[in-house]
């Protein structure tokens, strides 16, 4: 079982990292997956995102949970269905879960070059501090998608753009912590938000 990270950011809050080197066939033994789930998996036209929503199965075992006990709002928001908070999250070879207490959003994303092709669609406040020229330029836009995509989903509210609503302070050179804020329909939220960086990907989340 390649669990390959684990993170408490707080005493309420856990996250699990796994890195996929698994075969398809692999992740589907010892699974019990609800019929819908698994019409689902089958209906994947990628293996690569197959064995990602497998692997997250995997993670919820790992957390004592089944696939009987996630289920998803009209949203697309994932829920537990003894009421812990939940949030998702898979990007190539590696997925991540996180279980809370409180609310939190997840995301993981692989650093890539195209990411300065769509900043202008999710940059905005960010603009005052951001440097195009910097060395470390993609692997900061990277960061600012991330917790903005955690943000997106803990929020899950239709209509929250990640230029106009969300708001990233910005990173210390030497902290992977940070403050940001959605500021939405006239009414401002906080949020606690963290990033580390592993082989190439970049991980987040944002706590309330």
């Amino acid at each position: 079982m390649p669990l390959y990270k684990t993170i408490s950011p707080n005493t309420q809050t856990t996250v699990k990292i796994w890195k996929i080197t698994e075969s398809y066939d692999f992740l589907m033994q010892d699974l019990e997956l609800k019929p819908e789930t698994l019409k689902r998996v089958l209906g994947m036209k990628s293996e690569l995102h197959q064995r990602g929503f497998l692997s997250v199965r995997h993670l919820l075992k790992a957390f004592g949970y089944t696939d009987a006990d996630l289920f998803y709002d009209e949203h697309g928001k994932p829920h537990l269905k003894d009421g812990k908070q939940i949030s998702i999250t898979h990007s190539f070879i590696f997925s991540a879960v996180v279980i809370s207490d409180g609310i939190v959003g997840i995301d993981i994303e692989k650093q890539r070059e195209k990411i300065k092709v769509i900043a202008h669609k999710f940059v905005g406040y960010e603009t005052n501090y951001l440097n195009e020229d910097a060395n470390d330029y993609v692997q900061y836009l990277t960061k600012i998608w991330c917790v903005k995509e955690s943000l997106y989903k803990l929020f899950a509210t239709p209509g929250l753009s990640f230029k106009q609503h969300c708001l990233v302070i910005p990173f210390s050179d030497d902290e992977d912590t940070s403050i940001a804020w959605i500021d939405y329909e006239g009414k401002k939220y906080r949020y606690h938000v963290a990033c580390i960086e592993f082989e190439g990907f970049t991980f987040a989340y944002a706590i309330q």
